[in-house]
């Protein structure tokens, strides 16, 4: 039986072309990740990754990785996930419950995963008990704003670019003034007509008082989802515009982690859609948990995705097992994240692409992650 022989962490790290910015204070300069590596003593070689959300250092994730995790998982067996991702929460538990530190053993529940699939020679999705679909509606994700732009026109041409190239779904980044934002989706909305979906995300720009009026205006302008209006923290905020929305969703998740952070949110149904992150909230082992917590509540899941190529394959082997909500010809089917914004790593770090084919993207059906990983690349931006 093989067992792991090394655990390496690489910190990635690279400019933007255009500096941008959303909600939150602060210029996006960069984008950095933290890769996981994991070696058996066969010479396989598995990958995962660490989500590094907005302003999030990588070091913080790789620091979990190096001090706390690899002494644990050196000689253990890698087909033990679930045993391992208990034991890596347990260990961490007295100090990293949410954020970076669980970001850490979601990257190396990944790359354990990855490693499975290539010793059972299955498809990950194939791991999990099989897929409920072959391809997966993508939507695109971008809408970032830069200093001194012209919107909403900026914004009209994305969206129309994005259509051009075969998205049927996009989200755009508000969260600038209720004003500003009703505005610009207004502008995006009459640009793009009634036949496409759009999202629209604040990333935790308001009060639950000042979103009120936000959800009533978006949802004349037949928005599907509505993504963290409020700050993470207000579980009952949440509450209130979920009863409140005629038909707009109500959706928020990637600053939450594992089931113990889940549950309340699933427990109040405080939410419409559940969006943890694979390479934040847990990996593959994390968010069964957290979906069987949502099925159990009859909410949907939709993994937010926002990382590098190995983490976006991640989630499309996770997707493919979601069931509709319910199992049936109207339930809620989940969409893949696809972020369009410039990022090296989602370019370069793999030798396959994730194209879009008759407005969809198929899963693959190679062992593991189904991607091959350019070590070059790895190197190249290795900080």
């Amino acid at each position: 039986m093989s067992s792991i022989a090394n655990v390496e962490a690489y910190i990635l790290k690279a400019e933007v072309p255009e500096p941008f910015y959303f909600a939150q204070p602060g210029y996006v300069t960069h984008r950095s990740s933290m890769v996981v590596e994991i070696v058996l003593d066969d010479g396989r070689i598995g990958y995962g990754e660490a989500l590094c959300n907005g302003h999030q250092p990588a070091d913080i994730a790789a620091a979990t990785v190096t001090a706390s995790l690899k002494p644990l998982l050196i000689g253990r067996d890698p087909l033990q996930t679930s045993v391992l991702y208990e034991e890596m929460y347990n260990l961490t538990k007295p100090f990293g419950q949410k954020g970076g530190v669980i970001g850490g053993i979601s990257a190396v529940d990944i790359a354990l995963w990855d490693l499975k699939g290539q010793i059972l020679d299955l498809p990950i999705h194939a791991l999990l008990g099989g897929a409920f679909r072959t391809s997966i509606l993508p939507y695109a994700t971008g809408f970032y704003r830069v200093k001194d732009g012209d919107y909403p026109r900026l914004l009209v041409e994305e969206a129309q670019r994005h259509v051009r190239n075969g998205f049927s779904a996009f989200k755009v980044k508000i969260g600038f003034g209720i004003d500003d934002d009703i505005r610009n989706i207004a502008a995006v909305r009459e640009a793009v007509g009634s036949g496409v979906r759009i999202m629209a995300d604040c990333n935790h720009a308001y009060n639950a008082g000042a979103a009120r009026r936000l959800v009533r205006e978006l949802d004349r302008l037949g928005v599907y989802w509505l993504e963290e209006p409020i700050t993470p923290e207000d579980v009952d905020g949440y509450r209130s515009l979920v009863e409140m929305a005629p038909s707009l969703l109500i959706a928020a998740g990637e600053n939450e982690f594992s089931r113990h952070g889940f549950w309340p949110w699933v427990k109040s149904r405080a939410l419409d859609v559940l969006q943890p992150d694979l390479a934040a909230g847990g990996g593959f082992t994390g968010l069964r948990e957290i979906q069987t917590l949502a099925l159990s509540a009859g909410l949907a899941i939709n993994p937010h995705v926002w990382g590098t190529a190995i983490g976006l394959a991640a989630a499309i082997q996770f997707i493919a097992c979601i069931p509709p909500v319910p199992i049936s010809r109207g339930g809620h089917e989940p969409m893949l994240e696809y972020d369009q914004s410039a990022h090296p790593f989602r370019r370069d770090l793999i030798a396959e692409q994730f194209a879009i084919v008759d407005g969809r993207v198929s899963v693959p059906d190679r062992p593991g992650l189904g991607i091959t990983v350019n070590r070059d690349a790895l190197l190249k931006y290795r900080y």
